[in-house]
């Protein structure tokens, strides 16, 4: 999809996700039918969500974990894919470095970092190692309610 300049002001419209469609097409001189249109298409095409984001220190009974993923093969994406699908998963992200994906998980009181890799992780094929990063401070990191 071809995201021209006024894709770019529609998204950056909806940074808050509350702007109205009228108040976007007022403000760049556009019809209100044609944010509506251009949203529906950007949103079939996954290049926008508008979705609430919270900040998971403020969810009680809620934490983020990150992770570092090393694989045993380089099929970067179809693994990605599939850790994107694991209860809890927030984000996947193929990186470079020493690790073959970074991953971001909402735990629970009653899912934890061992249920997560003893029930998420233990269903993927070819993970080499993991390692662990506790968030104890964010700034800036929000996550989709998940669970």
């Amino acid at each position: 999809m071809k995201i021209d300049a006024i894709n770019l002001a529609i998204i950056k419209h909806l940074k808050d996700g509350r702007t109205s469609f009228k108040t976007i097409a007022d403000d760049l001189g556009l019809a209100e039918g044609t944010i509506r249109g251009r949203v529906k298409k950007l949103r079939q095409e996954g290049v926008l969500e508008i979705a609430g984001m919270v900040d998971p220190e403020c969810i009680p009974d809620r934490h983020v974990v990150m992770a570092g993923i090393k694989l045993k093969s380089m099929n970067l994406v179809d693994v990605g894919e599939e850790f994107s699908t694991l209860r809890g998963v927030a984000s996947v992200c193929v990186v470079t470095g020493r690790f073959d994906l970074i991953i971001t998980i909402m735990l629970t009181r009653g899912f934890g970092i061992l249920e997560f890799y003893t029930e998420e992780v233990a269903k993927v094929d070819g993970v080499r190692s993991v390692e662990t990063f506790v968030v104890y401070k964010s700034f800036n990191l929000r996550v989709p309610m998940i669970h």
